[in-house]
């Protein structure tokens, strides 16, 4: 059975790594936002799996919302990351559609 520190040690390093995967998207730092998703998923599930059965006494439960909301605005930081990957999403379809125009035309006149 977990301690109540290991507990909420699960919940710190959410919030934190949420936060540290935003500034790696700002960044542009790509591969290490990748590996940072791959950790995350990993604490949730351990957290999903984590005993704690006790009851929190009013301190702790006021520490559990408190990283239940850094948490939280983790989801408003991932919205944020998307919108950062976006872009670059776009820009690379840009590039795989540049010469499209070009080509239809080609083939209308019957060249090569």
């Amino acid at each position: 059975m977990q301690t109540t520190e290991e507990y909420f040690a699960h919940y710190k390093a959410i919030a934190i790594l949420s936060s540290q995967m935003l500034v790696a998207a700002r960044e542009g730092e790509w591969s290490d936002l990748k590996a940072m998703q791959s950790t995350y998923r990993e604490l949730v599930e351990q957290l999903r799996k984590s005993d704690h059965r006790s009851e929190l006494d009013d301190t702790a439960r006021a520490r559990k919302l408190n990283l239940v909301k850094k948490i939280l605005d983790a989801a408003a930081a991932a919205a944020a990351i998307r919108d950062l990957t976006l872009p670059s999403l776009a820009r690379l379809g840009a590039l795989f559609t540049v010469n499209s125009p070009a080509r239809t035309l080609k083939k209308m006149i019957g060249l090569r």
